[in-house]
């Protein structure tokens, strides 16, 4: 246990490549347990489940860390092999995550995806991230769930549903320019899709 920690300990002394710039509106917790530099925020980052995990404060069964991320097993799985990936800091949505942080935890999900369907001998997986409260979001600290599937294991009731194709009508095309007005306030214009 101590091993762990000084491990922890040592690779947010010294990380691999720098953490992301510090937005002051970003609710950032640095996770550390040296207590040296505590970022003024609630209460709710000392009691995040996954930031006592970071500081080395709660048991976990780690599959695979870096400076950035760290890849966990659920504690309360859907199937067997259901993992976590999970930023080192603590962002309590995704759009309050950096895009870098969500480039670095989306890059390992090809390593670690792979590594979990062979060792589930499963024949796939599903990505998910629940974004707020009405998506599911139980824990406000960002993460990806990796979920190893296997055929008919009827995992998603869902899955017996019946989609429906898409009509090109005017409601279908009157939320494609809503959608893309509210883009049009975030990107820059030359990534903006024109409309056919």
């Amino acid at each position: 246990m101590e091993s762990r920690r000084l491990a922890i300990l040592c690779s947010h002394l010294n990380p691999a490549a720098p953490y992301p710039a510090r937005d002051s509106i970003l609710r950032v917790s640095d996770c550390n347990s040296s207590g040296e530099e505590k970022v003024e925020s609630s209460n709710l980052q000392n009691d995040c489940v996954f930031c006592k995990i970071v500081r080395g404060e709660s048991p976990c069964l780690k599959l695979y860390e870096d400076d950035m991320c760290l890849c966990i097993l659920d504690t309360s799985p859907l199937i067997h092999g259901h993992s976590l990936i999970i930023p080192k800091l603590h962002y309590p949505t995704l759009e309050e995550t950096p895009p870098s942080v969500v480039a670095a935890m989306c890059s390992k999900v090809p390593l670690i995806s792979n590594a979990i369907v062979k060792a589930t001998d499963s024949d796939s997986f599903n990505l998910l991230v629940n974004n707020g409260a009405a998506a599911g979001q139980v824990i406000f600290h960002t993460h990806i769930h990796i979920i190893p599937r296997k055929e008919h294991d009827c995992l998603w009731t869902s899955e017996s549903l019946h989609r429906h194709t898409m009509k090109l009508d005017k409601e279908a095309s009157e939320l494609a320019s809503r959608v893309r007005e509210q883009l049009c306030r975030r990107l820059p214009e030359e990534q903006l899709v024109q409309p056919s």
